[in-house]
């Protein structure tokens, strides 16, 4: 038998409705909003082979994939999918002037296709051992709605997320807020429960200046947070801004999120722009990129945290030595439900997603290693967007 060829590339697209789900002053962030309801199309890219075997993945909202889908489809088509190495070089190469985020959707589909071709989960594939992560609870952003309004809201929400098993509490405070709202916060949940989690804060780039990132960091070093993440708004790139504000103050700085590819983080690092480095398959390049930058962290003797939720990074995770938690959000006290559910409930990254110890559980089957809900899927169906040899 010869080697396997894709044969054909579809982008499903379904519809998800989030009850209480509005966005804040901009648009972009999306906050608590009693009534409200936020529609949301989904997609899944599934890459089929002529060995009966299709590698699947949520690769996120339908603006954000189907513009890529061509230019990658017809790259795929003919193609052997077992040659992951190759094809995430040569989308490097191919997307360089466009978005090289696409590289992620195709590179998590192929490792799902050689899962379940040899029958095991990516975990195993990629060497992992751990079975089980301890996650943090990772918060939407702060609104003005009576969800997370105020900093005795976020630590009322904190003591909350330490009750149903998590040990660590990552902050996304408000957009457009007033800075010393952003200082009360970190003091407020600092001071409920400092004492037994670990405390995280991400702007999310939002503060307006490097002297406001070097406040609110100082209100950090005050409760000793665990990180402090993307602060201002120079978007999360400046290597100097981020050396300099790691010499003024003592809390860790988590960077990399927004510079894309193993060679700008390693750019980063070796210039002094970050403590811990931040890597995720949306924007490094999949499961391949991203697990490249691990280990090139790994190799400068550095900590690598994985951006966001979601089966590949559990499978990430379980491989990877060098890493500390696995991030479940985005929670709100008051939004029950966010995620679609199209797997079961201990995979759907909602606030109850985690053992009594606040871990979350490596999944076992092969690929990705949970079956989607293809019946929820079919009856929330919009369209089907598919490139195929002619």
């Amino acid at each position: 038998m010869g080697d396997p060829k894709i044969t054909k590339v579809d982008l499903v697209v379904f519809e998800h409705k989030i009850e209480n789900m509005g966005t804040d002053y901009n648009g972009f962030n999306q906050v608590y909003e009693e009534d409200s309801v936020l529609t949301t199309r989904p997609s899944i890219l599934r890459i089929h082979t002529d060995v009966g075997v299709t590698g699947e993945y949520l690769a996120g909202p339908r603006e954000r994939t189907a513009h890529a889908l061509d230019a990658v489809g017809r790259y795929l088509i003919g193609k052997n999918p077992l040659e992951r190495e190759k094809a995430y070089n040569d989308l490097k190469r191919g997307l360089r002037h466009t978005d090289r985020t696409a590289i992620g959707m195709v590179d998590v589909a192929l490792w799902d296709f050689a899962g379940k071709l040899y029958e095991t989960p990516i975990y195993r594939l990629l060497g992992g051992y751990k079975k089980s992560l301890p996650a943090y609870a990772s918060t939407y952003h702060g609104d003005e709605n009576g969800g997370l309004s105020t900093p005795e809201a976020f630590a009322d929400f904190a003591e909350q997320c330490y009750s149903v098993g998590y040990r660590a509490f990552k902050i996304h405070g408000w957009g457009d807020a007033p800075i010393e709202r952003e200082i009360a916060n970190v003091h407020a949940v600092g001071r409920r429960v400092g004492d037994k989690m670990d405390l995280m804060l991400d702007p999310a780039c939002e503060y307006e200046t490097w002297a406001e990132a070097l406040k609110v960091g100082r209100a950090c070093d005050d409760e000793s947070f665990f990180w402090l993440e993307d602060p201002y708004k120079d978007g999360g790139v400046s290597i100097f801004g981020h050396r300099k504000l790691r010499e003024m103050i003592q809390t860790p700085i988590l960077q990399t999120e927004h510079v894309f590819g193993l060679e700008a983080h390693v750019d980063f690092i070796v210039n002094g722009g970050t403590d811990f480095v931040r890597t995720g398959v949306y924007e490094d390049g999949g499961i391949t990129g991203a697990m490249k930058v691990a280990h090139a962290a790994e190799g400068f003797g550095l900590d690598v945290e994985f951006h966001g939720g979601g089966l590949a990074h559990r499978h990430c995770i379980s491989a990877v030595r060098n890493t500390n938690y696995y991030e479940l959000g985005l929670l709100n006290p008051k939004i029950k439900n966010s995620k679609p559910p199209i797997y079961p409930a201990e995979f759907l990254d909602e606030l109850e997603s985690i053992d009594e110890k606040g871990h979350v559980a490596v999944p076992q089957g092969p690929g990705l290693g949970v079956e989607i809900d293809w019946e929820y899927i079919n009856s929330h169906h919009i369209e089907t967007i598919s490139t195929e040899v002619s």
